[in-house]
């Protein structure tokens, strides 16, 4: 049953940017197609106020197997904690840019570093190829780096995603653990997708009208995974592993107006009962993407500025 479209929003910037998507909400992905996609993301990106200013920004390649764009941001000329961040995009859009600015605004606001990964994406790579990637990230980062390539870490990695970046986060984190690590000190994630069968109630109550829409999700789904019987396989779908003990702490937030909201509560919620400490909260009045949206409102950038200070706090706690 789909929620009343009135509801109460964070701030009058977030309802007049709710309802001007309500009134054009354009094309659905599926019409578009991933190519003009990216193309369209590009150009909002560079439509965005730059990001702020930050001491040192160097765009490397990274990898223990395989060659993977990334960036890597200082926010000082001294060593201290790594974020590996990997963005978010529904697997099939998102890059370096479209996440530059968060990126920034993480590093300035926990004093990390944050090595923003350039994984690959669908529908030209399916899955596990995204994975694939984050995992020998997280290894390669975790040994120092290489030769030729020096990450300067001097305290805990911690792995954190938005939307599906928050999916890859959790699955490199469950496909290290089974491996045998060595697991990221802490894991982050922020309105994550674990569920890609979209089965959850919030996928139902507000599949259209509240800025990302499910059948857009759903079409990424089937970008990166084909196969629909595989999509609540465990190594897709987080939420489906049997066993989440013996995971990295994590935060985990949520939007109150996001159809992803009842499988991230969930998934917070099973890694709590699995013993595994976790910082969780459902951001009310916000919508999904708000680490994107803190040039559109003061609330979303608040929501993004509070899960810095988590992050923060928690690589205090595991250092």
């Amino acid at each position: 049953m789909a929620e009343p479209m009135d509801p109460s929003f964070a701030d009058p910037e977030l309802t007049a940017f709710i309802e001007a998507v309500r009134q054009d909400p354009g094309p659905p992905a599926r019409a578009v197609g991933a190519v003009e996609l990216r193309r369209a993301q590009r150009l909002r990106a560079e439509a965005r106020p730059p990001g702020p200013e930050i001491a040192h920004v160097e765009d490397l390649t990274v990898g223990s197997v395989a060659a993977v764009g990334a960036r890597l941001y200082r926010p000082s000329v001294a060593f201290g904690p790594l974020v590996v961040f990997l963005h978010g995009g529904m697997w099939t859009i998102g890059d370096l840019e479209s996440h530059d600015r968060v990126c920034r605004r993480l590093a300035l606001g926990t004093g990390a570093a944050v090595l923003s990964v350039d994984f690959r994406r669908a529908p030209e790579h399916p899955w596990p190829a995204a994975v694939d990637d984050c995992v020998d990230v997280l290894r390669w980062a975790t040994a120092g780096g290489d030769s030729q390539v020096r990450v300067g870490v001097d305290g805990p990695i911690v792995v954190m995603g938005d939307s599906s970046g928050g999916n890859l986060a959790a699955l490199a984190c469950l496909r290290l653990r089974d491996e045998g690590g060595p697991l990221p000190a802490a894991q982050i994630l922020a309105y994550p997708n674990t569920d890609l069968t979209l089965s959850c109630p919030s996928a139902r109550s507000k599949a259209t009208g509240w800025g990302l829409t499910v059948d857009d999700v759903a079409w990424g789904a089937e970008q990166w995974v084909p196969d629909p019987s595989r999509r609540a396989d465990p190594g897709v779908s987080p939420l489906y592993a049997a066993d989440l003990g013996g995971l990295p702490p994590a935060v985990v937030v949520t939007a109150e107006h996001d159809p992803l909201r009842d499988e991230g509560d969930a998934y917070a919620a099973r890694l709590a009962d699995a013993n595994v400490p976790v910082r969780h909260r459902c951001e009310s009045g916000m919508i999904h993407g708000f680490l994107t949206l803190d040039t559109l409102s003061p609330a979303a950038a608040q929501a993004g500025d509070r899960l810095f200070a988590d992050v923060a706090d928690l690589l205090a706690l595991v250092r």
